[in-house]
């Protein structure tokens, strides 16, 4: 029987952070993603918000991966992640959102953590599931820079959605999600576990998928809403194409018919500030 499908992302969720010198670091998080090349090679990309890279001024961050011991417990045994190679990032952004890739060596151990990329929701995903306010979701992230213990394990929480429609994506590319938003927290995934509700899939897969990515949390006059921003997982998706397709530049979705507000009107993006 296949593990619930938190167990899965919190196997495949790692911290990603770069030292800035003056004894503080950046942090943010993001999960793997088992992605292979054209030629059927095995690829394992990591996952993240673009402003977390951005954010590192230097050319070598840090990915957290955690290794099994024999008597069962777990260690943290982080390795450097190339992000930049003098001043050419390394990283694949999306141009319209918040979201970036990159390929990574993982040990072998750690690479069998990443998860498909069948495990993204597609265009029809919310709908099947008759996802709407009010419907729990899942999240895993290190808030302010935090992990769950010493071996580096992601924090698990839970939010409601807190906002309508939910799509279509080209429509409304992100949602929102009640629940308090850290620095650190950038790149998590946003999920919803039916493990316990839904046999698994005819692959084995476990019940459930990733909605999207925490990319932001919703500030006004400098206090903190609750509030978290939420990327749908197609511009995941789509970020993962550009990888093999570089040219293929996807359409804006920033000039849809939703993003043309009423005159006066402030919505939750205006207030956004990413963590």
């Amino acid at each position: 029987m296949p593990a619930p499908l938190t167990l899965e992302l919190i196997q495949a969720t790692v911290q990603v952070e770069q030292p800035l010198g003056d004894g503080t670091r950046t942090v943010g998080t993001g999960f793997l993603i088992n992605d292979p090349s054209p030629d059927g090679r095995a690829r394992v990309v990591l996952v993240t918000a673009e402003h977390v890279f951005a954010k590192m001024p230097g050319p070598i961050a840090t990915i957290g991966f955690r290794i099994e011991n024999a008597d069962g417990s777990w260690r943290y045994d982080p390795e450097p992640l190339k992000i930049r190679d003098g001043a050419k990032e390394l990283w694949t952004r999306n141009p319209d959102h918040d979201i970036a890739v990159i390929q990574i060596d993982a040990p072998p151990t750690f690479a069998k953590a990443a998860i498909p990329e069948d495990w993204l929701a597609g265009d029809d995903t919310f709908a099947k599931y008759s996802l709407g306010p009010g419907d729990e979701m899942l999240a895993l992230g290190f808030p302010e820079g935090l992990s769950a213990n010493s071996a580096g394990f992601p924090i698990l929480r839970a939010g409601r959605i807190a906002s309508f429609p939910l799509g279509p994506s080209s429509a409304f590319p992100t949602f929102l999600l009640d629940f308090n938003v850290f620095p650190g927290n950038s790149g998590g995934p946003v999920y919803v576990d039916e493990s316990g509700h839904q046999p698994p899939g005819a692959d084995g897969t476990p019940g459930g998928f990733i909605a999207g990515m925490l990319t932001q949390q919703v500030e006004l006059n400098n206090q903190n809403l609750s509030i978290g921003i939420v990327t749908d997982a197609r511009f995941v998706r789509q970020t993962l194409d550009l990888l093999d397709h570089p040219g293929a530049v996807p359409a804006s979705d920033q000039a849809s018919a939703a993003g043309a507000e009423a005159p006066g009107l402030m919505s939750a993006a205006d207030a956004a500030v990413t963590r």
